[in-house]
């Protein structure tokens, strides 16, 4: 296997910041589309709802295949118990802050209120948030809502700890070194979307649709094929010859993704029956082509890093934290006035953007307290 230098992955942070920007701007539209949410415009946009079907092929996958290329470093620098500690610290100590304090309960109360299924203040409806699980007829947000996230992130980095012990020995090393030497040849790579089809296929078989395995409510996805992009992600940082496939084939994924979007989209306008296999097939390879594109771009030009760069990456963790709270307050308001829907997604973008920039920089950057309960290292004592 082709060790790669021991130094940080400026591309992984850029992507990692861009991908929490494109979910920012997505929660910002999600009043708008034809999709039901915890608060909705009265008016929908075709144009909305086509767009974010497209950026939901890819947008999830790319954060887990980030969260796998970083699992890989941390463990390349961490001893093992010293992984473990960092997970549940970074992952489980926002979690549930987020699921017993603010994060949660007002973005729940903001939907009780929006669908006229409760009356009062949010203090008023505190006590009633631990009245039954949300998703199942109660209140309580035992997933975090958007925090679901972390919850599943921390599960797969726990359950994918003995595999990813096992891909540094002798065995997995040789593994990974086939399958770099494979992917070399134009066109091989896109066989790695065929787990992530399987996953897909298997999510979709009528005894799981409605389970925890099956359902689409974790960002357009179920969790199977999150946990392959996860592995995928991994695989990836660990083997070089993989990365530098991917940044060659970047083009050729471009187009890929773009074929089979259109295709895809084609077939389900037009009313095709699609056979569960094939539309998982479609799904994977899009998925995949678009994540190898995204990567590769991401290898070939953002290998650099700024002030800017060292800023917005240390914020990405409270900024996902707060984003969505703060875009359904903020827009809670803002789709009563009497405007096109143009003038009230940009009036979202900009005043949510501003409260949570200046949220993190006044408040959670500063307080050692707040820097724990959103995950981040805590300030030494001068």
């Amino acid at each position: 296997m082709t060790i790669i230098p021991h130094r940080r992955r400026d591309d992984i942070d850029w992507l990692r910041v861009l991908a929490m920007l494109v979910v920012f701007l997505y929660h910002c539209g999600r009043f708008f589309n034809d999709e039901d949410w915890h608060v909705k415009n009265l008016e929908t946009s075709h144009i909305m709802t086509l767009t974010m079907a497209v950026v939901n092929q890819w947008m999830m996958p790319l954060f887990f295949v980030l969260s796998g290329m970083s699992s890989y470093y941390a463990l390349d620098y961490q001893k093992l118990a010293r992984y473990i500690r960092s997970r549940l610290k970074r992952l489980v100590v926002p979690l549930v802050f987020g699921i017993f304090v603010v994060i949660a309960p007002l973005q729940v109360y903001l939907e009780r209120v929006s669908h006229r299924q409760f009356q009062g203040s949010f203090l008023q409806f505190y006590p009633h948030y631990f009245q039954g699980c949300y998703g199942f007829g109660g209140n309580f947000a035992w997933m975090g809502i958007h925090l679901w996230y972390l919850e599943v992130l921390l599960v797969f980095s726990l359950i994918m700890l003995p595999l990813f012990i096992c891909l540094r020995g002798n065995v997995g090393v040789t593994l990974l070194s086939k399958a770099a030497r494979a992917v070399r040849e134009p066109g091989f790579i896109f066989l790695l979307a065929i787990p992530v089809a399987i996953m897909e296929y298997i999510a979709n078989i009528p005894a799981l649709r409605t389970t925890l395995l099956g359902i689409r409510a974790f960002g357009g996805w179920s969790v199977l094929p999150y946990l392959v992009f996860f592995s995928l992600g991994y695989a990836i940082a660990a083997e070089a010859r993989l990365s530098a496939a991917i940044e060659k084939q970047r083009i050729a994924a471009l187009a890929v993704g773009i074929a089979v979007t259109v295709i895809g989209f084609y077939l389900v306008e037009s009313g095709f029956s699609i056979a569960d296999w094939f539309a998982a097939i479609l799904r994977g390879l899009n998925a995949w082509a678009w994540l190898i594109a995204i990567l590769g771009f991401g290898s070939r030009y953002l290998n650099f890093s700024n002030r800017f760069l060292r800023y917005t990456n240390e914020a990405v963790l409270p900024f996902y934290i707060l984003h969505q709270t703060v875009i359904l307050a903020i827009g809670y308001y803002i789709v009563r006035l009497d405007l096109p829907i143009t003038a009230k997604f940009f009036i979202i973008v900009t005043f949510s953007l501003v409260t949570i920039l200046a949220l993190y920089d006044i408040l959670v950057k500063r307080v050692n307290v707040l820097r724990f309960l959103f995950g981040m290292k805590l300030i030494p004592p001068s």
